[in-house]
C-alpha cells in the first residue's frame, strides 16, 4: 500500500464506496489524453471519462490555458448584482446552441443542483401563474438526476436514496412509455407539476437506451397536458450520444434543459439550466418577492465560464459528437468480434460513443453483483471501468485512438467471460 492510499484512508470518505468492504483507491498521479499514470507508474485508459466528465481528455492544453488566462484577469466575482464577460458570451453561445425556445442560462455548480434549479423553476413558475397546487412531478423507474433533495425525489429511490424517503417530496414513477406518462398526468390533473426525463440513455439506472419516438411523445404529452418538460442531459449532452444534445436525436426541444460533467470539458465545475422565455417571464415583475429566490457563491464562477467557452469551440471545431460515434463504434465492433457465442451476455448496445452490455445469470440493478473483481480484472488488463450493478459499459474521452479502443474492448471481454468461467 502507497503512502498516499496510507494517508487517504486515514482522513477521507469516498462517495458510492462501502469502506468496509472496498479495496484501495488507484493513487492517481497524473492524466493525459485518454491515459491516468497511477504513482507505481502503470498507465490506465480512463474507458468511463472519469465518471463522464472528461470530454476531451485530461490536460488538453488549449483548456489549461484558457484557465490560466481567465484567473490572472478575474478570478471570480458575485453573479447577484454584477456580470462579466466569460458569464455572458457562454450564455450566448449556449442559448445560439442549444434545442429552439432555450433562451435563458441559469449557472450553478454540478448536474444535481441543475436539476434542483429546474425543478424549483417548474414549481415557482406554477406558484407564480397561480396553480400552487401543481406539485407532483412525473419521473421515470430507473432514473438518476443526482445527490441532493429535489434530484433525490425524481429519481429512482432504489437502491440509493431510501433512507431519505420521508424527507423527498411525492412524484409518480412510471416505465418508459408516454403512454403511462399521459395516464400519469391525467390521473394527477391540477395537481401535476411536470415530467423529468434523461433523453435517449438512463445512465445510472444501467445505460438504458430510447427511441426518438418516445421523446417526441413526450413532448407531445406535455404541450396537451400543459407541464413543462425538463430533459436531463447532464451526461448525454455535448456529443456522449452522437449528437450534440440528445434531445436532437427527436428533433424536439424542452422547457428546461440541465447541462454540467461536459460543459467544461470535464476540467472544472460549472453548470447550467436552460429555460425558455417563457418560464423566465412568470418571475419577472416589480415585486422582489417573485424573484426565483436560488444561487450559489460560485455561480457562474468566470474561470469555469472561460473554461467552457473554450470547450465549445474544441467541441465545433473538432466535431466531437462525430468523434465520441466513431470511438463508440470502433469498440463495439471489436468487442462483437472477441466475444465468445456463450458468453453470458445480453443486449450489447451502443448510441454514439456509450457501449454497454448486461451480464446475465446474475440478477439486475445497482446491487445485483459485487463489482470489485471485475472492476480488478479491468485494471490488470489497463484499463478503468466501473459496472453499474450487472450493466458493463464504456464511455471513453472523444481523444481515445485505435490502440485505446482496442485495449477498452479486449477488457470488456474480459469482464464477461470471468463471468463465465
Amino acid at each position: 500500500m502507497s503512502d498516499l492510499v496510507r494517508r487517504d484512508r486515514a482522513v477521507t470518505w469516498h462517495p458510492y464506496t462501502q469502506h468496509g468492504l472496498d479495496d484501495a483507491p488507484l493513487a492517481v498521479r497524473s492524466a493525459r489524453g485518454a491515459t491516468l499514470t497511477l504513482e507505481d507508474g502503470r498507465e490506465i485508459v480512463d474507458a468511463i471519462s472519469s465518471w463522464w466528465t472528461i470530454l476531451h481528455g485530461h490536460a488538453r492544453p488549449e483548456l489549461i490555458e484558457a484557465m490560466r488566462a481567465q484567473a490572472s484577469r478575474l478570478d471570480h466575482v458575485l453573479f447577484a448584482g454584477a456580470t462579466h464577460e466569460p458569464a455572458v458570451a457562454l450564455a450566448e453561445r449556449l442559448v445560439a446552441l442549444a434545442p429552439s425556445g432555450l433562451t435563458r442560462v441559469f449557472y450553478s455548480d454540478d448536474g444535481s443542483t441543475a436539476v434542483e434549479v429546474a425543478l424549483k423553476i417548474a414549481l415557482g413558475a406554477h406558484v407564480r401563474r397561480g396553480e400552487p397546487e401543481r406539485r407532483v412531478f412525473v419521473a421515470l423507474d430507473g432514473g438518476y438526476h443526482g445527490d441532493t433533495f429535489g434530484a433525490m425525489s425524481v429519481g429512482d429511490p432504489d437502491p440509493f436514496f431510501k433512507d431519505f424517503d420521508r424527507l423527498t417530496f411525492r412524484v409518480e414513477r412510471v416505465p418508459c412509455d408516454a403512454t403511462k406518462i399521459d395516464a400519469a398526468l391525467e390521473r394527477l390533473g391540477g395537481a401535476a407539476a411536470g415530467v423529468i426525463v434523461e433523453p435517449m440513455v438512463q445512465g445510472a439506472g444501467g445505460m438504458r437506451f430510447q427511441n426518438p419516438e418516445f421523446l417526441r411523445d413526450v413532448r407531445r404529452v406535455c404541450d396537451e397536458r400543459r407541464v413543462p418538460w425538463i430533459a436531463d442531459e447532464v451526461m448525454t449532452g455535448f456529443g456522449r450520444t452522437g449528437r450534440l444534445f440528445a434531445c436532437r436525436h427527436a428533433g424536439v426541444s424542452p422547457d428546461l434543459m440541465c447541462l454540467a460533467k461536459g460543459l467544461t470539458g470535464g476540467t472544472y465545475p460549472l453548470a447550467v439550466t436552460l429555460a425558455t422565455d417563457a418560464l423566465f417571464d412568470a418571475f419577472r415583475s416589480h415585486d422582489r418577492a417573485r424573484a426565483l429566490f436560488h444561487g450559489h457563491s460560485f455561480t457562474a464562477n468566470p474561470i469555469g465560464c472561460a473554461v467552457a467557452l473554450a470547450s465549445l469551440e474544441l467541441v465545433e471545431r473538432e466535431d466531437v459528437p462525430a468523434r465520441l460515434d466513431r470511438a463508440g463504434e470502433r469498440i463495439e465492433r471489436e468487442l462483437r468480434a472477441l466475444l465468445p457465442r456463450d458468453a453470458p451476455v445480453a443486449d450489447l448496445r451502443r448510441m454514439g460513443g456509450i457501449v454497454a452490455y448486461d451480464l446475465v445469470g446474475s440478477g439486475s440493478g445497482y446491487l445485483a453483483i459485487d463489482p470489485r473483481a471485475l472492476r480488478a480484472r479491468a485494471l490488470e488488463l489497463g484499463v478503468l471501468l466501473r459496472p453499474l450493478g450487472n450493466v458493463v459499459y464504456a464511455m471513453p474521452p472523444a481523444c481515445i485512438d485505435a490502440e485505446g479502443c482496442s485495449a477498452v474492448a479486449r477488457a470488456m471481454t474480459a469482464l464477461a467471460t470471468s463471468r463465465r468461467d
